[in-house]
């Protein structure tokens, strides 16, 4: 009987061990479940991430938006700096400062930033690109860059550097003769910049880049390009790409698409009005693409059929929230043909009509595309 207990009270014990055991890890699944690493603070994912070497961290700032916004941070630049005040017998072919979740490096003392690039600027003998975007670098130190590296940079990447002048990238296109790629915001184009891109010292140019953005409506100035210099300049680089991007509110487009210009791809981020669209269509013949993000409620029917007539090399279009009649989208495709390599749009931009229904007009502009087509779904969460 006592033999007997024995092994009664084991396996009581037994169970009431394994039933412990269970809890435990219930619980502990529970805490993980809970535990939502992300949304960790970030004074202490800072902490942890100054412990990590500099290839760790790049890989810790792609686990989540939060982590990668910590990794941007005023820090982050400060160590980026630090890095760049080191490389005094380094020469560098290719630099790119890139803050993924918001300008960082605008946070730093603009002389500490300056001090750590000129380093770099000075021992680099053969810098070919530099992406500079969203710093504090100034015209000072852009001489210092043109100084060291004039025949070797190709590529040019400095939109939103509010501390450069016209004058300070004129400097640069004067004496960078080897420039095929540039990138600025419009306030830095010029007449004379144009002029400049078009000499016959200077190679033909593959890609300009031109952000047209404006924060507060109505306090932003716009100057005008005189159709000439952009004669000039596509004389020059007849097979560039100008791309425009363009954040503006409707009443400042007004000096814009007034004559002809050579831009081959516009994008609109946000709301632009029937007359620009209709303006673009007769001054933009080189147009390859064209992204509306937003219209309005007046169809525009007659502005897509313009850019169809007049753009004979447009090959790609997108449209948000706008409005087009379902006969009048079928003409322009029709008008297009098959070059329409990519047609993104949202079903909510097709208005039926007398002619055609939305469950027809998929197999009309299939037909004339040569592939099958289906207007884009608005997600549903």
């Amino acid at each position: 009987m006592k033999r007997g207990g024995g092994r009664d009270s084991d396996h009581n014990s037994s169970e009431e061990g394994t039933a412990e055991k269970s809890k435990k890890l219930r619980t502990t699944n529970e805490r993980s479940q809970t535990c939502d690493w992300g949304n960790l603070l970030q004074d202490i994912i800072l902490q942890v991430f100054k412990y990590l070497p500099l290839l760790d961290r790049a890989h810790a700032s792609q686990v989540c938006r939060n982590w990668n916004q910590v990794d941007s941070s005023k820090e982050s630049a400060e160590a980026a700096c630090d890095i760049l005040s080191q490389l005094v017998n380094c020469s560098l072919k290719t630099l790119g400062l890139i803050s993924t979740a918001r300008p960082s490096f605008m946070d730093l003392p603009k002389s500490h930033f300056i001090s750590a690039l000129t380093v770099v600027f000075v021992n680099s003998k053969s810098l070919s690109s530099l992406k500079i975007d969203d710093t504090p670098v100034d015209d000072p130190s852009l001489k210092v860059l043109v100084a060291n590296n004039s025949d070797t940079l190709k590529l040019l990447k400095m939109s939103s550097c509010p501390h450069v002048s016209p004058a300070g990238v004129l400097c640069v296109a004067d004496r960078c003769h080897g420039l095929r790629e540039l990138a600025l915001n419009y306030h830095l184009l010029s007449d004379e910049l144009l002029l400049a891109l078009s000499s016959e010292k200077h190679v033909r140019l593959e890609h300009l880049r031109i952000d047209v953005v404006s924060e507060n409506p109505g306090q932003t100035h716009f100057h005008a390009i005189q159709k000439s210099s952009w004669d000039a300049f596509i004389r020059h680089s007849p097979k560039v790409n100008l791309v425009m991007y363009f954040f503006l509110y409707e009443e400042e487009f007004d000096p814009f698409f007034r004559y002809e210009i050579p831009a081959t791809h516009l994008y609109f981020g946000r709301s632009v009005s029937k007359d620009v669209l209709g303006r673009v269509g007769m001054t933009c013949p080189r147009l390859v693409e064209l992204v509306v993000c937003a219209n309005g409620l007046r169809p525009l029917d007659e502005e897509l059929i313009c850019i169809a007539e007049r753009c004979k090399n447009l090959s790609a279009i997108g449209l948000g929230e706008c409005e087009v009649s379902c006969s009048a989208f079928v003409e322009f495709v029709k008008m297009c043909g098959g070059r329409l390599s990519q047609l993104s749009i949202m079903e909510e931009v097709l208005i039926p009509d007398q002619k055609y229904s939305l469950e027809q007009i998929h197999w009309e502009v299939s037909k004339h595309l040569g592939r099958v087509w289906f207007p884009d779904m608005m997600p549903t969460w």
